[in-house]
């Protein structure tokens, strides 16, 4: 399918579209699944603006903000760790487009400071389900879950038959590609810029499923259709070929074995890890014999040589990472105050440097004042979704409990990504935050139900 059919394939995503903006727009509190569904089933717009062209996600999320605009008296904010550091955070990204500017000119900071608001969308996510509008739109949120479960089932499958018939992209994409004695192969991205940003997402629902698993009957899923689930994501987190999100889930699910070690029984996470994992291996093998042999392979080498060879199993990074802080410890002003966000892969410290490294971006990009921003609103989201995994309602527990477990392995995988540039996926893992912070918040005000 090449560049000619691009046309064919919006004409036949556009009543999609439109569906989706009669249906959010005849009531703006459905912003959040239109949102949702436009970023994980539609391509960007085949118009040649920014890296990929315009998303129609960005409709959606404008829609939630003229939402949460025209409703001041239901936002209840309050000033703590979170807001605080979310708001630090925001400033210094902000802060850093004026850097931007002076050092690599209007341009440079105009794309700059799309990326910012672009990111922005994700933390306003984050505040409108936890003090905002959305307390009262997300009425039953583990049938919320399971909804936007089966919306990323769709997306999922969508990737693998991007994968299986390599499908060409109706929009820019990254340059990813595996190179086999059968042919060269385009990584699995499925509506998605990289395939990294499908590895996150699979890693995100392979946690909801696993902790699906361990609730105890009756679940909102039968527990077939999370076996079902189990395979679809671990097909398409193979054929991402993404190391850094496999590291992700096992980091997660590892969490998960931790946090749940006493009240749940970890011992039933084992069944469905085995069952998907082994799924998902036969489904890909079946498809892609060559394609799942030379992954196995790379992990085993990636072990292997992890000790003597650690640049190369790592992909370079670690020269590159060198060569910035090199940079960066030659010029304190950049030190302190970075150079721009977003700005390093277009010469924003001389030359395109790719990082893969989003605590090294950060601080290359905004300092150590927008770095220590970061680790602080890590921080803020870790222990409210950790507070939330412990508390004694239900609703609570399970959202807390799947984000936390999620974001331990996203701090891990950020070693080796710039996830907070998924801006695509992040509202949705920061909703999800979000309705954990405002149950627990609503369990705590009111107390346990009367008995």
């Amino acid at each position: 399918m090449g560049a000619a059919n691009v046309p064919a394939l919006w004409i036949a995503a556009a009543p999609v579209l439109v569906a989706l903006l009669v249906w959010v727009f005849r009531d703006t509190a459905r912003w959040f699944w239109g949102f949702a569904a436009a970023t994980l089933l539609l391509p960007p717009l085949t118009v040649p603006i920014g890296e990929t062209g315009p998303h129609p996600a960005v409709l959606f999320a404008a829609a939630g903000l003229w939402r949460g605009a025209t409703r001041p008296g239901q936002w209840r904010t309050p000033l703590n760790a979170l807001t605080a550091s979310a708001a630090a955070l925001m400033l210094t990204m902000l802060l850093s487009v004026v850097w931007a500017l002076l050092y690599s000119g209007p341009a440079m900071a105009a794309g700059s400071a799309a990326r910012v608001l672009l990111f922005a969308i994700s933390l306003y996510t984050l505040l409108y389900f936890a003090y905002g509008p959305g307390t009262e739109e997300a009425a039953e949120p583990l049938r919320w879950s399971t909804w936007l479960y089966v919306l990323g089932i769709a997306s999922a499958l969508l990737a693998c038959l991007d994968f299986y018939f390599q499908l060409t992209p109706p929009a820019g994409f990254g340059d990813q590609f595996v190179w086999l004695s059968t042919g060269i192969y385009r990584r699995a991205q499925g509506v998605f810029y990289e395939a990294g940003v499908l590895g996150t997402l699979c890693s995100f629902f392979l946690v909801w499923i696993a902790l699906a698993w361990l609730q105890p009957p009756p679940r909102t899923v039968a527990p077939k259709w999370l076996a079902a689930g189990a395979v679809v994501f671990s097909a398409a987190l193979l054929f991402s070929f993404s190391r850094a999100s496999l590291l992700n889930t096992l980091a997660a699910l590892a969490a998960l074995s931790v946090l749940c070690r006493g009240r749940l029984g970890v011992r039933r996470i084992v069944p469905l890890a085995v069952a998907g994992i082994a799924g998902g291996l036969v489904l890909t093998y079946v498809l892609f014999p060559g394609f799942v042999e030379t992954y196995l392979l790379r992990l085993v080498y990636s072990g292997l040589d992890l000790g003597a060879k650690p640049d190369t199993v790592l992909g370079g990074r670690l020269a590159t990472w060198s060569a910035i802080l090199a940079t960066l410890t030659g010029d304190p002003a950049k030190l302190l105050l970075g150079v721009g966000f977003k700005t390093l892969p277009y010469g924003g410290l001389g030359e395109p440097i790719i990082a893969d490294n989003m605590y090294l971006s950060m601080l290359a990009e905004t300092g150590l004042l927008g770095l220590g921003a970061m680790l602080a609103f890590l921080a803020a989201l870790l222990w409210n979704s950790y507070r939330a995994s412990r508390s004694a309602d239900h609703k609570a527990s399970f959202l807390g409990t799947w984000f936390f477990c999620f974001w331990i392995g996203m701090v891990v995988q950020m070693l080796s990504v710039d996830a907070l540039t998924y801006w695509r996926v992040l509202p949705l893992y920061f909703a999800v935050a979000g309705l954990a912070v405002r149950e627990c918040g609503r369990y705590d005000r009111c107390g346990p139900p009367a008995a």
